[in-house]
């Protein structure tokens, strides 16, 4: 067993670091606050944009997990100089570093997403995102560290809650049998990835060198509708079927008055206005995870978010 770091203690920073621990790793996880320690894994309160820092916190590490991301309207303000000092620690420590992506850097995309597409965004968050990669990777090129992504669809699962499409504005209204409201064509096919598949992926490439120096995409399910994602949740709750509505155009525009993070979705609407579909043969091909079996997502997510309900009611 080795010594993993992981960096955010979100969703899949908490998520990752856990798989690691019940793998048998020693595990230590970053983050500016710290937390209380807890079996198989040390937290430690450090600010990750300290470079110096951070080596120290790494040193003897195999791999650097980046899990962590600044808030959605600082990120091309706060990205790079999280990035840049993550890839001084791999290159400090030699950690092979595990990137955490997203989708964002291809842009509009006629078609299923692959990880041979362009990355061709135009807004500010992809732009940052594809800037991110392309400095690790020509780090990866160079020989100066030893670097893979890993990119996900919008995540779905236990463990997701305020960040999640199909998580706090969809899962508390459906355990009651009310109607859900969701931002753009709710009956666009659209891929959604279960966090625990997540971590698998993450681990899994850590200790693969066959994976290094390029992108693959998390193993993800056939893409589901908004419309039908909420029906099988609702099924599976014993709820019975539940209106989806569309949020008008104004009121998301006067949302977006108050809420950073509607906001900031504007560059990203065409993800949920039309199809968008996500293509992870290449990663099923090459290695042994898979994405979770549909049912048992929904099962996982319905039971969490049952739980977390009735605790705060």
């Amino acid at each position: 067993m080795s010594f993993h770091v992981v960096i955010g203690f979100g969703p899949a920073g908490a998520a990752t670091a856990r798989l690691l621990a019940e793998q048998g790793h020693t595990v230590r996880v970053v983050t500016r606050s710290g937390r209380s320690p807890e079996p198989g894994i040390e937290h430690v309160a450090l600010d990750a944009t300290d470079s110096e820092r951070l080596t120290e916190a790494a040193r003897g590490a195999a791999a650097l997990h980046s899990c962590a991301a600044p808030p959605y309207h600082r990120w091309a303000s706060e990205w790079p100089p999280l990035a840049a000092s993550l890839c001084a620690a791999a290159e400090t420590t030699g950690a092979v570093l595990v990137m955490l992506g997203n989708l964002y850097a291809y842009g509009p995309v006629d078609g299923p997403l692959t990880e041979e597409l362009p990355l061709a965004a135009t807004g500010p968050k992809g732009r940052v995102r594809a800037a991110v990669w392309e400095q690790a990777r020509s780090l990866h090129e160079q020989g100066r560290i030893r670097a893979v992504e890993v990119r996900a669809s919008d995540f779905f699962g236990p463990g997701v809650t305020e960040g999640g499409h199909l998580a706090g504005r969809v899962l508390p209204p459906l355990l009651r049998g009310r109607p859900v409201t969701t931002l753009g064509d709710p009956d666009a096919p659209h891929s959604w990835t279960y966090l625990p598949d997540v971590a698998r992926a993450l681990t899994e490439v850590a200790g693969d060198e066959r994976a290094w120096g390029r992108a693959w995409h998390v193993p993800t399910q056939e893409p589901q509708s908004v419309r039908g994602m909420v029906d099988r949740l609702a099924a599976e709750a014993g709820t019975g079927p539940v209106a989806v509505r569309r949020l008008p155009s104004a009121v998301v525009g006067l949302a977006a008055l108050f809420s950073p993070l509607i906001r900031e979705l504007k560059e990203v609407r065409y993800q949920f206005d039309r199809p968008f579909v996500v293509d992870s043969s290449a990663y099923e091909t090459a290695f042994a995870a898979r994405p979770t079996p549909l049912d048992e997502q929904v099962k996982a997510t319905v039971d969490w978010w049952r739980e977390r309900v009735a605790t705060d009611e």
